[in-house]
């Protein structure tokens, strides 16, 4: 489907402005280049265009409310500096699996001043000597680099933290159900002396009941 068409199918027949999320992923770009997005998508938070032969990002349009931008196996290989004029409060890029090879085309992301998160896995500028130390370098401004920080911490994960929290109350459940060792230890003593009585008091109710029987008859 070309991104014209996939475009006015996203929109369900809302207004460009009205629009916070679109993706466009697997659609088809003329001559790789973006069509069909222009200024009017104003309110734009989420733009997904992924394996939509994109060779350049000349024709992006102004979003400056963008804060996640998903380009991953394109072929782009430069002309980023695009993106800090167009969509400068971008805090989340990746452009994994495109054509960028060298530091030089990602030296023109410095002006993305609020970017935290960038991916470019599966591009061959991962190959070089030091990449993660040189990008890091080079990008001071960011966070996380194809998914890990400096000290190879993975980035969060909402779904994982919702694991973990689901592990801590697995553990608290058993931690009810043991109960503090030596708990339970002393009122089974405690049972076992009230069950004498409670034989003895038995076998004299049963003696009683047995010898009024006997006179009854």
């Amino acid at each position: 489907m070309e991104m014209k068409k996939r475009i006015n199918l996203e929109l369900r027949n809302r207004a460009p402005e009205k629009v916070t999320e679109l993706v466009l992923d697997n659609c088809r770009s003329s001559n790789g280049e973006i069509e069909g997005l222009n200024d009017s998508f104003k309110e734009l938070e989420f733009l997904s265009m992924a394996n939509v032969e994109l060779t350049s990002l000349a024709k992006l349009p102004t979003l400056s409310k963008l804060r996640k931008l998903e380009l991953s196996d394109n072929v782009i290989s430069g002309g980023l500096e695009v993106l800090a004029e167009r969509c400068p409060n971008l805090t989340y890029l990746n452009l994994s699996g495109n054509k960028i090879k060298d530091l030089g085309t990602v030296e023109a992301l410095q002006n993305l001043k609020n970017l935290k998160s960038l991916d470019l896995f599966n591009c061959e500028i991962t190959n070089l000597e030091d990449y993660r130390d040189s990008i890091f370098e080079l990008l001071q401004q960011i966070t996380y680099l194809d998914g890990f920080d400096q000290e190879d911490n993975e980035a969060p994960d909402s779904e994982d933290d919702d694991d973990e929290d689901g592990d801590e109350d697995d553990d608290d459940e058993g931690e009810d159900e043991a109960g503090p060792p030596g708990e339970y230890e002393e009122e089974d003593d405690e049972d076992d002396g009230g069950s004498d009585l409670g034989e003895g008091e038995e076998e004299e109710e049963v003696g009683l009941s047995y010898l009024m029987k006997e006179e009854i008859q």
